[in-house]
């Protein structure tokens, strides 16, 4: 049954290959690192595998931009524990391979992640022949996994997280997933509650080693240029930080809200008024092909805009800063007095708030954290971070908060401990993949 199955799946992944392409063309107009190396999703290399070494060949894999920091700090572990190892990284996204490139060492190799079709992936494997397969948080691929299974290629799941929605799915497709799930080696679940939902799906929970993601450490030089620059702002500077499609514009809207009831020359005053007076307004866009975008709904909107890449000896008076670049998070984080996190004022599961918190900048969450329901929590117990239900009561929160700056220090200070209480976890996985890979097979 599970045999027929994947057939089935890889016959319909063989089909979807066509759009894939035509996808990867237009995707490639915004981004032009999808236009490149389109052969390696199909399982076709022009550069040759790393060189057989003294080490063992770690093939990690890291879908996005949240998933490769994560293996950054992965990474890291593993380099001290396996120091003649070679790393094989992939990726899906642009960002997340865009990212990667700073963690390449001599002797390693970065590619795009194959589509999954048995063919592509059965190329994938035997062309680069990696000891072992460490898959990021969510990645689940059943041709994928088959393949390295069928050449003896352990694979795990590292900082493994199901949330309530995924899991129902995966039940539903249980014909598929579970074969899949069942075939890894072993899983690391980041909370006991998305160890619960894997093993209910066969996976070979080995243990709750927390999230990786508490083991980041800012960096210095970001943090000390950050607070620079928050002192010159003159005022306090609230983050909307890792902002998603449609946020932007409920943020506008709320600030317009208390004018609704005036006329719309009134309220498009009011708005600039507003913006100019209260706070210094700093927002971090999630998706950088989004940043041109993001620019121009806040000029229609009448505000000024200072962007970072724009930047020379810092930042220049706007009514708006918009931090338009990549992996400066700790900069923007020490920047501000508190931050709205992205990703949550939306139903998409909310963005990750430790890296704000180890900032020690106080975070403001909508309603939707489902995919980080554990930090959430942990953060909302710590004092780290609050809860609203919409936009427009995230803004008055962080108005209030910080307008009131012994409430404001606290939350930072809490927001310190909050992240230094949860590391660990990087060292703990490092050492789980270093016995596997010693382990008799």
């Amino acid at each position: 049954m599970a045999a027929l199955a994947l057939k089935l799946y890889s016959l319909l992944t063989w089909l979807a290959m066509a759009p894939l392409r035509a996808r990867l063309r237009r995707r490639a107009r915004s981004e032009p690192l999808y236009g490149e190396r389109v052969g390696e999703r199909f399982g076709h290399y022009d550069a040759p595998a790393p060189q057989p070494g003294a080490g063992p060949l770690v093939w990690l894999h890291a879908v996005s931009l949240g998933e490769t920091r994560a293996a950054a700090l992965l990474l890291r572990e593993l380099r001290a524990q396996l120091p003649t190892m070679r790393l094989l990284l992939t990726h899906g996204t642009a960002t997340g391979r865009a990212a990667g490139q700073a963690l390449l060492q001599p002797g390693d190799a970065q590619v795009w992640l194959p589509w999954d079709t048995r063919g592509a992936t059965r190329r994938f494997v035997q062309h680069f022949r990696p000891d072992i397969g460490v898959l990021m948080e969510t990645e689940i691929w059943p041709s994928l996994i088959a393949a390295c299974r069928a050449q003896g290629i352990p694979v795990v799941l590292a900082n493994a997280r199901l949330n309530e929605k995924s899991h129902a799915g995966a039940r539903r497709l249980a014909w598929l997933a579970r074969p899949a799930y069942a075939a890894l080696r072993a899983v690391w679940a980041q909370t006991q509650q998305d160890a619960q939902r894997l093993a209910d799906l066969g996976a070979p929970v080995a243990g709750v080693l927390g999230n990786l993601k508490f083991d980041v450490v800012p960096d210095a030089a970001q943090q000390a240029q950050g607070r620079a620059w928050r002192h010159q702002a003159g005022r306090p500077v609230v983050l909307l930080a890792s902002t998603r499609e449609g946020e932007e514009a409920l943020w506008l809207a709320s600030l317009k809200q208390k004018m609704l009831s005036v006329g719309v020359d009134k309220a498009h005053a009011a708005i600039q008024n507003i913006a100019k007076n209260e706070v210094q307004w700093l927002l971090v866009p999630r998706h950088p092909q989004r940043f041109d975008e993001v620019a121009q709904l806040i000029r229609d909107a009448g505000l000024s805009v200072s962007r970072r890449s724009q930047w020379q000896g810092g930042p220049e008076a706007a009514d708006v800063w918009l931090g338009d670049s990549l992996g400066e998070m700790a900069l923007y984080g020490s920047m501000a007095h508190a931050a709205l996190l992205g990703g949550s004022f939306a139903p998409l599961g909310g963005q990750n708030l430790i890296e704000i918190a180890a900032c020690g900048c106080p975070v403001i969450m909508g309603p939707h954290t489902f995919n980080f329901t554990e930090a959430a929590r942990l953060a909302l117990a710590a004092g780290a971070a609050q809860r609203v239900p919409d936009m427009p009561a995230g803004v008055q929160a962080a108005r209030e908060l910080v307008a009131d700056t012994g409430r404001q220090a606290r939350q930072a200070e809490r927001c310190l401990e909050f992240a230094a209480a949860h590391r660990g976890a990087a060292h703990a996985t490092a050492q789980a993949i270093a016995q596997l890979l010693h382990a008799p097979r």
